[in-house]
């Protein structure tokens, strides 16, 4: 990750947005930095999509204030979609038209044109792996080429800040790892900012840099998963250690040691095994395994995972009926 600047592009103070009784967004305070991946993590209905049109000026706040690049979506809506791309759930294509033709509409729409149009569209639809299928018509496309061509179409406009709504749903596992690791480089290449809206836990957890966990329309933890883990992890802390020789009395050892709660071999590996205990326990390791005359190879926290941390926040399902979350975005609205 490239070192992030000291303003923030992304910044709202008290956001909130209320349909009649119902408040889809809540005193929202957030703050997104230029060479980030922030992960707004939170069920279908929490109020994700409800904050990114907010944010892209195409719903007003009912109260509160954001500032995208330095500018007011209400009063400067025009402003911010040139410094914005964004990605939608359900991305927009014509059909019958090719990849690059979908290109050119959209640089048409922001007012690019010239020769140095056609070698920025050469440019991104290499980036995002499109470059071969480029001339092939979108409605022969997969899902995952669908949304990589979305990526390549918010790119068009070298935008400050990526807002990307669920890129990877539908999409097979193959293309899910394509399509971030697609998102971590475009980061790191181009030190921009991308604010990644998902319910799915694991993929946020893989590629984000910081994850706001936003439930009701609040935003009610936020770090690094590391840090979430530490602040809000409910059990024991789990220890990874590998020991060499194999030889099963190290379980008796690891037990032994003091604050050790629970000792099981790890799966993976013969020579990992898992220690449930505390930082006293996992400080005292070392020694234990070295007093024991084994060898100490591997010793590391397993922090909790964001999808537990996820679950005690949110409860089972964490389903938020009755929002009018997911209002449709059509073709070019919002490019």
């Amino acid at each position: 990750m490239v070192a992030l600047a000291s303003e923030p592009i992304i910044r709202t103070e008290g956001l909130t947005k209320r349909y009649g009784t119902f408040t889809a967004v809540d005193q929202l305070d957030l703050e997104v930095r230029p060479g980030e991946i922030y992960g707004l993590l939170g069920p279908n209905g929490a109020g994700k999509t409800t904050t990114i049109l907010m944010l892209l000026g195409l719903s007003e706040p009912s109260a509160g204030s954001a500032r995208v690049a330095g500018l007011d979506p209400v009063r400067q809506p025009l402003e911010v979609k040139r410094r914005v791309g964004y990605l939608p759930d359900n991305a927009g294509f014509y059909g019958g038209l090719t990849g690059r033709a979908n290109l050119r509409y959209t640089a048409r729409l922001n007012g690019l044109r010239g020769a140095a149009v056609e070698e920025r569209i050469e440019t991104v639809l290499a980036q995002v792996g499109l470059a071969d299928a480029a001339d092939g018509r979108v409605e022969t496309y997969s899902r995952g080429m669908r949304q990589r061509l979305g990526i390549a179409d918010a790119l068009i406009k070298e935008p400050e800040l990526l807002i990307l709504d669920e890129p990877t749903i539908a999409i097979d596992p193959a293309g899910v790892s394509e399509i971030l690791a697609l998102i971590r480089r475009l980061v790191d290449e181009r030190g921009i900012a991308l604010l990644l809206a998902s319910h799915l836990l694991e993929q946020v957890q893989s590629v984000c840099d910081r994850v706001g966990i936003f439930i009701g329309g609040r935003l009610v933890a936020e770090g690094r998963v590391d840090e979430l883990a530490r602040r809000l992890g409910g059990g024991p802390l789990a220890i990874e250690v590998g020991v060499e020789p194999v030889d099963d009395s190290i379980e008796a050892v690891l037990g032994g040691i003091a604050g050790a709660t629970e000792v099981r071999r790890d799966r993976s590996d013969p020579r990992h095994w898992v220690v449930a205990g505390d930082e006293t326990t996992l400080v005292a390791i070392p020694r234990a395994i070295d007093a024991a005359g084994f060898r100490l190879v591997h010793l590391r926290r397993r922090d909790e995972s964001l999808d537990a941390i996820y679950r005690r926040i949110v409860g089972a399902d964490g389903e938020r009926p009755g929002s009018p979350e997911g209002a449709s975005v059509g073709p070019g609205s919002a490019r």
